[in-house]
């Protein structure tokens, strides 16, 4: 029986190279992923952030995230939702005008990997440059605007879209602390309250996955772009280059801080296959992230063993 036990767990902690064995138990029915563009983990932890911190009780978090270099906007997200880096989804640009010619990534996004998986996919972003991410028949409901859209106006239109239709993959996109640190500087108060408001416009979907009784069976990403200091964060800076990521939900362990494993280091790219991993999507070779095993809850795995 003890044999058995420890062929089962090294089997779970097989790493992204190649085939994925998946969790025994629950698998969550839908993920939501909300990025705060800009948000330094200082500013997050100086702030009124309740939701974050909800977040963080109740899953895993760290505060010593990794984006790619150069730390912009578009690109970043990118590397987010397609497990690669610029390099390979060649999307360097970082214009956000609604005149500009629109680049799509070269690898599929999770959107595209969501849907020829069965899923259901909606975004609503702050931003016009996430036009980028609309690739042809991957998206079933999205808000784009066409000039910048205030946090709570994103917001908003998620949670329509979750209490009208309900997708099963979504991505929120809120841009308040971005804006606040260009024009009030990284870490002023401006910017700290911008956060706050985040928080809030961040607990208006939750409260919308709650009425549709889905909370339980969503894994809820919250992550960033970037950081920044003074007025920017386009170049290579600690300040600019540390992000927040957290997750919560079914399979996820709870209230662990990510830094009790030395080895590892959580990069933005790693939340398309640590996604995918958990909703059973099928994953290509040769990406740049990888599932991040150390959050799944493997109670379930000893609990078979022991019987």
């Amino acid at each position: 029986m003890k044999q058995f036990r420890l062929v089962l767990v090294v089997v779970m902690l097989g790493g992204c190279g190649g085939p994925m064995d998946h969790p025994v138990g629950p698998t969550p029915k839908r993920v939501l992923i909300v990025t705060v563009d800009g948000l330094r983990p200082d500013v997050a932890l100086r702030a009124e952030m309740p939701n974050m911190r909800a977040l963080m009780k109740s899953g895993c978090f760290t505060f010593y995230g990794l984006t790619i270099d150069p730390s912009l906007t578009l690109p970043a997200h990118v590397s987010m939702l397609t497990g690669q880096k610029p390099e390979k989804h060649g999307v360097w640009t970082d214009l956000d005008r609604a005149d500009e010619q629109v680049v799509y990534p070269s690898v599929p996004t999770l959107f595209e990997a969501a849907k020829k998986a069965g899923y259901t996919t909606a975004i609503a972003t702050g931003k016009t440059k996430f036009e980028a991410l609309n690739k042809s028949n991957s998206l079933d409901w999205s808000y784009i605007p066409k000039i910048y859209a205030q946090d709570g106006q994103v917001a908003q239109q998620m949670t329509d879209m979750i209490k009208q239709h309900r997708p099963q993959v979504m991505f929120v996109h809120l841009a308040g602390v971005d804006a606040a640190g260009h024009g009030s500087g990284w870490g002023s108060d401006d910017q700290v309250q911008a956060a706050s408001d985040a928080d809030a416009a961040l607990g208006m979907v939750l409260a919308a996955l709650r009425e549709q009784n889905l909370m339980q069976e969503t894994v809820i990403v919250l992550s960033s772009d970037h950081g920044g200091s003074g007025w920017s964060h386009w170049y290579l800076d600690d300040r600019h280059s540390r992000i927040p990521w957290i997750i919560s939900g079914p399979r996820v362990k709870k209230n662990l801080d990510l830094t009790r494993y030395r080895e590892l280091t959580v990069n933005i790219y790693d939340t398309f296959p640590t996604v995918c991993y958990l909703l059973k999507i099928p994953l290509q070779s040769g990406l740049d992230g990888k599932a991040v095993l150390q959050i799944i809850d493997r109670e379930e795995v000893r609990d078979a063993g022991a019987r």
